[in-house]
């Protein structure tokens, strides 16, 4: 067994902006951060993954850096990011952060002398001339991830820029040698300040397929180049170091994430995937439908067990680019507290690394935001505009789209207690806070032992002191149901049985066969356990853990 520290961590992750202003200025700052280290060390977390604070025109809420090496002046400076990295490091904890380096903003310096035709920077980013076989002249007929083309028109150059996501954020070329030393030499100056590891932003894009003209996403995703790319960057950064790397990748599937993050050690250490995040998409994000269980069940279940052994998951249920869990795939009007516990609960006692986003560890809900005028995020406002205007969507259909799966869901201020902005500011929030901050916050829950806040602090210590929920395998049970979720552990001789409930009725589960009758509740997020013999009765999204050891058990 391949034991490594990462694997048995947990992750918290911060989106900056959005978790503790101390300036006033209504927007979240590093010192921010730095003050609720003890909140986060309370929690159990063992790393923080932190998103861009770097220099930024902010078209994308930080995702198009102007500057690598400089802090966003509203964040703070290169002082206040020294301090947390020591403050972080003395609690224990490694700072995880975001390398994002499939493109800049067009404000940074290399496109600016790209533009121009500078020498070495010409070639930097991905130049096209005009194709007049392509409506609309353009290159050719790829749409960007923010709608409308991927090609943008450079008057001062004279020929298209690619750019997969906004017009402000230019595709690198990782096919110039120059363009990957320079990320390298990035890599190297946070590492010496103190940076444990990188979350990768869509690292799966850095190599891109030219042979066709099509609008597929393969042209965008796992390029012919990538793990090329990817190795080199292992051997010239990462390989003998003991840092952590988790690559976005779009589009993957389990054979892929085999080839990005395989036991062999030669890219990343894992990647995140979102095929479980498609599953209440029918023909694209905003084309929405319910979400049902037993496909949910099937990916995640197929992510476990062909991964196990071979490489190693990312487990989450939102983050900055996804809407709140709780609000998607649980119930925030009957069993807002049950639900967000059993979520959590199963991404817990699965094989992999737990990822918990801000204000998830407190049930924080998506937002009602006045459309469009609240709206900050880039993404919904392109597709608003763009399917509505093609017809694509009715307004109505948008605005229903928008209030379930936008990423401003996730992006609200944190909630820390009940008082003026939700404790996150004595100024005017960049962003609405969400409303119900009165009832959901960090300063009541950690007064109510039965809070969703202190059932992560339980599961997080019960992950940790029970090895076979870090490394067990995974065998699922009663597949055919749209209501349980139900698989099992198995590390040597120890057993544990993870048992959850989607349901908002009593379920009846027969566990005859499945448990032995000296299984112990581990876990619950019920006072108690209905249980005679091997049925249970499952009180509306229960969710339990159940242990025990056989002694004439193979051992691994």
């Amino acid at each position: 067994m391949d034991k490594k520290w990462w694997k048995e961590a947990v992750v918290y992750q911060i989106y900056p902006r959005s978790f503790k202003d101390t300036d006033g200025d209504g927007t979240g700052d590093i010192r921010g951060i730095t003050e609720k280290a003890d909140y986060i060390k309370n929690l159990g977390a063992d790393v923080v993954w932190i998103s861009p604070f770097f220099d930024s025109p902010l078209d994308d809420n930080g995702y198009d850096i102007r500057n690598y090496r400089m802090v966003a002046q509203d964040l703070g400076t290169e002082e206040d990011m020294e301090e947390l990295f020591r403050v972080f490091h003395e609690n224990g904890i490694k700072i995880l952060i975001d390398l994002v380096v499939n493109h800049t903003s067009d404000e940074h310096p290399w496109f600016i002398k790209s533009r121009n035709g500078e020498g070495k920077y010409r070639d930097y980013y991905i130049w096209k001339k005009g194709n007049k076989d392509v409506p609309g002249g353009y290159p050719n007929n790829w749409e960007s991830v923010f709608s409308g083309s991927a090609w943008k028109y450079d008057e001062k150059r004279g020929e298209y820029y690619l750019h997969v996501f906004s017009e402000k954020q230019p595709d690198l070329n990782w096919g110039n040698e120059e363009v990957r030393k320079e990320v390298y030499e990035i890599m190297e100056y946070w590492i010496k300040k103190g940076c444990d590891g990188f979350r990768m932003d869509v690292i799966n894009l850095i190599s891109k397929h030219f042979s066709e003209d099509d609008i597929t996403e393969d042209y965008f995703f796992n390029g012919p180049k990538v793990h090329e790319y990817l190795r080199e960057m292992n051997e010239r950064v990462l390989k003998g170091r003991n840092l952590m790397t988790v690559g976005e990748c779009p589009g993957a599937t389990p054979e892929y994430a085999i080839l990005y993050a395989g036991n062999d050690g030669r890219e990343l250490n894992m990647i995140f995937t979102f095929e479980h995040m498609d599953v209440d998409s029918g023909n694209g994000k905003w084309d929405f439908k319910k979400p049902q269980l037993k496909e949910l069940k099937k990916i995640l279940s197929k992510w476990q067990t062909e991964l196990h052994g071979r490489a190693w998951n990312s487990l989450y249920l939102n983050n900055h680019d996804q809407p709140r869990m709780v609000s998607r795939f649980g119930d925030t009007e009957k069993y807002h507290r049950e639900s967000a516990k059993m979520l959590a609960h199963m991404i817990h006692t699965m094989e992999g690394t737990p990822y918990v986003y801000q204000g998830e560890e407190l049930g924080m809900t998506n937002i009602s935001l006045t459309i469009p005028d609240e709206l900050r995020d880039l993404e919904s406002i392109n597709a608003l505009k763009d399917l509505t205007e093609k017809g694509i969507f009715s307004r109505e259909h948008m605005e229903e789209a928008i209030a379930l799966k936008a990423r401003d869901n996730a992006r609200t201020p944190m909630q820390w207690n009940k008082y003026l902005n939700a404790g996150f500011s004595e100024g005017t929030p960049w962003m609405k806070v969400n409303p119900n901050y009165t009832y959901i916050n960090a300063e009541d829950e950690q007064k109510d032992p039965d809070s969703i806040l202190n059932f992560y602090r339980k599961l997080i210590v019960l992950r940790k002191n029970n090895e076979v929920l870090i490394y067990g395998d995974f065998t699922e049970y009663f597949s055919d149901s749209d209501k349980l979720y139900v698989y099992r552990r198995k590390m040597r001789n120890t057993y544990a049985l993870s048992v959850n409930s989607f349901s908002g009725e009593n379920e009846e589960l027969n566990l005859t066969g499945i448990i032995p009758e000296n299984a112990e509740v581990l876990i619950s997020n019920y006072p108690g356990v209905i249980k005679e013999d091997s049925r249970i009765t499952l009180k509306p999204w229960q969710c339990i853990t159940f242990i025990w050891e056989e002694d004439n058990a193979h051992k691994e």
